[in-house]
Parts: C-alpha cells; sequence; structure tokens
C-alpha cells in the first residue's frame, strides 16, 4: 500500500475533484482517487490540467498564493526555475527536477513557499506555454506585466 495523499485533481473540463491517493505514479496513465464522499474513481491523467499535492484538502480561502518567483534564486534543493502557463491562463511558478518537454508530465514544487500546494504534477499538454530557468523569469514578469496594465 503507497502512502496517503491529499489531492486536487483539476481536470481540463474545469473540473475539480478533491481527496485522497495511495496509487498515483507519474509514469501510469491512470490512478485511483478517493473523494470526502462517494465511491473510489478512476482518473486518466491525460483528462487532467495538473494533479495538486495539498496539505490539507479545504485550503484557506482567505489566503491568496503570491504569483511569480518573489526574487527568489535560479535555483534550489528542488531544481531549477520553472514557469507554466496553462491553457486555461493559469500561470505556475515553482521549481522542477523533472521537466523535459518530451515527457508526459512533470512535477513542479511552488514559489511561494507559504502556498497550500505541496508539489503539483503538470500533464505537459495542458500547458499552453513552459519556460525554465532565467526564460521563466522573463515570461512571468511579461504576463504579470501585461496583466498590470
Amino acid at each position: 500500500m503507497g502512502e496517503l495523499n491529499r489531492v486536487v485533481a483539476h481536470y481540463l473540463t474545469h473540473k475539480i475533484v478533491k481527496g485522497t491517493t495511495t496509487d498515483f505514479f507519474p509514469n501510469r496513465p491512470i490512478f485511483h482517487l478517493v473523494p470526502a464522499s462517494g465511491p473510489t474513481m478512476e482518473i486518466r491523467c491525460k483528462d487532467l490540467k495538473a494533479l495538486f499535492f495539498v496539505r490539507d484538502l479545504n485550503g484557506n480561502h482567505r489566503r491568496r498564493d503570491v504569483r511569480g518567483f518573489l526574487n527568489a534564486p535560479a535555483d534550489n534543493m528542488h531544481g531549477k526555475k520553472i514557469a507554466v502557463r496553462f491553457k486555461d491562463g493559469e500561470l505556475l511558478c515553482g521549481y522542477t527536477l523533472t521537466f523535459t518537454p518530451d515527457r508526459e508530465g512533470f512535477f513542479v514544487f511552488p514559489a511561494d513557499p507559504g502556498s497550500n500546494n505541496q508539489r503539483i504534477y503538470v500533464i505537459t499538454a495542458s500547458a499552453s506555454e513552459i519556460k525554465a530557468g532565467p526564460a521563466a523569469d522573463a515570461m512571468v514578469q511579461k504576463i504579470l506585466g501585461d496583466e498590470a496594465a
């Protein structure tokens, strides 16, 4: 039996399902999610935008994650900087050890240390743009600058 993980599955259709899983592995196309109420669900990774591994399934609805990198170093123990812009416009900033463009997915550790997210498994096909290293900083500055204008 694997470790019990609290997860929030974000589908490409914008549907969100919260629950726990013990059998998620990045190299497998399916896993099972046990919602707070209801039967166990079989989840197909290709149907997801991302899978968020969280500290608390309820989160703090009043807290807003800090967007960007907060003048953070180019790399840390979680890898190099990465910025992901999803096809729905959401921006994710963090660090990764595992990104390569030809993989189906990769883990991102959030840049905001106060985030409820511990790590996020991003489905590569759900992103419209992914930049790593200095290009990640440039992408984030452009996006946040465009939003402020």
